[in-house]
């Protein structure tokens, strides 16, 4: 059975072993706020979502992840939805997310009907990555 839910403090573990990106006490205000989702199949958690407001005002996908043996099987595509439904009950009309543009993510992205919306480059020297390409969607 699937089951989608608030990420709590006991998925510190397992948000860890997939993001490695999230400072502990960022983490801590994901539990909080409730910013953040863990997929369970039969109790076992396979996935997680994280988000925060851009602008203060509109919900941005920042971590979406299915562990490596589960991808391809639709759970990322179900966090999303459970996402955007979440998001649209709460009154916010579009959603966003980015990815870099080396990364296959936004073709899964516009498949779900995100378009592109702009982006930028990190040329800073330590900092370097290819650009960040953001995505966009209307929450009907």
């Amino acid at each position: 059975m699937i089951h989608i839910r608030n990420v709590q403090l006991d998925d510190r573990d397992f948000w860890f072993s997939l993001d490695r990106h999230l400072p502990e006490t960022e983490f801590e205000k994901k539990v909080r706020d409730g910013r953040g989702y863990v997929l369970l199949r039969d109790d076992k958690p396979l996935g997680l979502l994280r988000y925060h407001l851009f602008w203060d005002n509109t919900p941005f996908c920042s971590m979406l992840y299915v562990s490596s043996d589960f991808q391809r099987q639709g759970y990322g595509k179900m966090l999303m939805a459970h996402w955007e439904r979440d998001m649209k009950e709460q009154g916010y009309g579009m959603a966003l997310t980015s990815t870099q543009v080396d990364e296959q993510a936004q073709h899964f992205y516009r498949k779900l009907g995100y378009k592109d919306c702009g982006g930028f480059v990190v040329d800073i020297k330590g900092w370097e990555q290819p650009m960040e390409l953001f995505l966009i969607k209307a929450l009907t």
